[in-house]
C-alpha cells in the first residue's frame, strides 16, 4: 500500500495524509479521523528509510550503554526506552512521534563506541543518549565531542547521562563525587579508621570522581595518607571485588571496613570477608554505591549511595526527544542520598584503627 492508496480511501489529498501522520500541521478533525481509519484498513505502514531520508531525521534513537547485562546500565536504558515508546502528550498510542529505541552495547570499548555514534549519524538518527562514565583518555574525549558536534548539526539531539558535560549534547551529571564522600564520612562518624575501597577501571571517569570523594573525606579526617595503599582497582563486577577483598587483607588484615565502588562489587567484597570467616558488620562493614535493586534485600542489606537511575533516564529520554525544556546551560545535577543499611555498623570494641 502506499500513500497514494491511502488518500484515495480517504478521499483527500497525498499532501493530507502525509500532514496528519506526520503531525506538524493542522487538519479538520473529521479529515484526520477518516484518514486514519483508511490507514487502519488498508494497514498501511510508513516507509522509514524513505522518511529519513526526505526528512532531517528519522524515528530511531540510539542509547548508548557499557554492559546491558548490569543493572546500572540496564535500568537506566529502559527508562529511557519506555519514554521513546511513549506518545507525546494528548495523542493517540501509534500516532504521537513515539521513536525506535536501539540499545547499543559497547562493552566498555572506546573504539565500538565511535564506531556506533558513526552507524547512528548515518541512519539519521532523531536522537542519541550516552550512558555512564566516559573513558579519560584524552583522544578519545575529542573523537566524542567532535562526533557529537555532527550529531548535533545534522538534527540528532544528544543527551548524556552520567557522563562529563560536552558541547552539543544536553547533559545529566551524577553527584558521584559528594556521595562517595558523604558514604565514608559515614563510616568515619561510626568510628572507622582502617577503610579499605575497592575501585573501578582507573580510566572511567566515574572511578576517578567516586575515589576523589572518597579520600577527600579521608584527608579532612586527617587519614589521607596510605590510602593508596588500601585502594585496589578492578572491573564493576562481583569477582572483582572479590578478589580486590582477599588483596586488601593481604596488605592490611586490619581492616574494619571497606567501600565498594558499586553495588555488584559490594557483593563480591560480601562474599571473600565470608569466606575469610569474617562477620558482617560485626567484624567489618562494607558499603557500595548505586542503591541498584539489590541491594535493600541482600543479607545484611546494604549501605549505599542511591541513584535515581530510573528518573534520570526517563528525564534523558525526555529530553532526547524535546519534551521536557533542557536544563540552564545544558547541564543538570541529578542528587545522590545517603542510604544507611545494616551492613555498616561501629566497629568492635577493642578492632584495631
Amino acid at each position: 500500500m502506499t500513500l497514494a492508496d491511502v488518500a484515495a480511501r480517504a478521499r483527500v489529498s497525498a499532501a493530507t495524509v502525509s500532514r496528519v501522520l506526520s503531525g506538524n500541521y493542522p487538519v479538520a478533525e473529521s479529515t484526520r479521523a477518516r484518514v486514519l481509519r483508511a490507514v487502519d484498513e488498508l494497514e498501511y505502514v510508513v516507509n522509514g528509510p524513505a522518511s529519513a531520508l526526505a526528512a532531517a531525521t528519522s524515528d530511531l534513537v540510539g542509547v548508548l550503554v557499557n554492559d546491558i547485562a548490569d543493572p546500572f546500565f540496564g535500568i537506566i536504558a529502559g527508562a529511557v526506552q519506555s519514554e521513546m515508546g511513549a506518545p507525546a502528550a494528548g495523542a493517540e498510542p501509534g500516532r504521537g512521534g513515539e521513536k525506535l529505541a536501539v540499545i547499543c552495547n559497547t562493552g566498555g570499548s572506546p573504539e565500538r563506541e565511535l564506531t556506533y555514534l558513526t552507524l547512528l549519524q548515518r541512519q539519521r538518527a532523531a536522537a542519541v543518549v550516552l550512558t555512564g562514565g566516559a573513558v579519560e583518555h584524552p583522544d578519545h574525549m575529542a573523537a566524542v565531542a567532535a562526533k557529537a558536534s555532527r550529531l548535533a548539526a545534522s538534527g540528532t539531539r544528544v543527551v548524556l547521562c552520567g557522563r562529563p558535560p560536552i558541547e552539543d549534547a544536553v547533559t545529566l551529571t551524577f553527584d558521584n563525587r559528594g556521595g562517595a564522600r558523604r558514604l565514608t564520612e559515614h563510616l568515619l562518624t561510626l568510628g572507622h579508621r582502617r577503610i579499605g575501597y575497592v575501585a573501578g577501571p582507573a580510566e572511567r571517569t566515574t572511578t576517578r570522581d567516586r575515589l576523589d570523594g572518597h579520600r577527600a573525606a579521608l584527608s579532612a579526617a586527617g587519614l589521607g595518607e596510605g590510602a593508596d595503599r588500601l585502594t585496589v582497582h578492578g572491573l564493576y563486577d562481583r569477582s572483582s571485588g572479590y578478589d580486590a577483598t582477599l588483596e586488601l587483607l593481604r596488605r592490611d588484615d586490619s581492616l574494619t571496613a571497606v567501600v565498594a565502588a558499586n553495588d555488584t562489587i559490594a557483593l563480591g567484597v560480601c562474599a571473600a570477608l565470608r569466606d575469610q570467616g569474617l562477620r558482617i558488620p560485626e567484624d567489618v562493614s562494607v558499603a557500595g554505591f548505586d542503591d541498584l535493586p539489590f541491594s535493600a534485600d541482600a543479607v545484611p542489606a546494604l549501605t549505599t549511595v542511591r541513584l535515581p537511575l530510573h528518573e534520570a533516564g526517563a528525564r534523558a529520554g525526555r529530553l532526547a526527544l524535546g519534551r521536557e525544556p533542557q536544563p540552564p546551560g545544558g547541564v543538570a545535577m541529578v542528587r545522590s542520598e545517603l542510604m544507611a543499611r545494616a551492613s555498616t555498623a561501629p566497629p568492635r570494641t577493642g578492632a584495631p584503627g
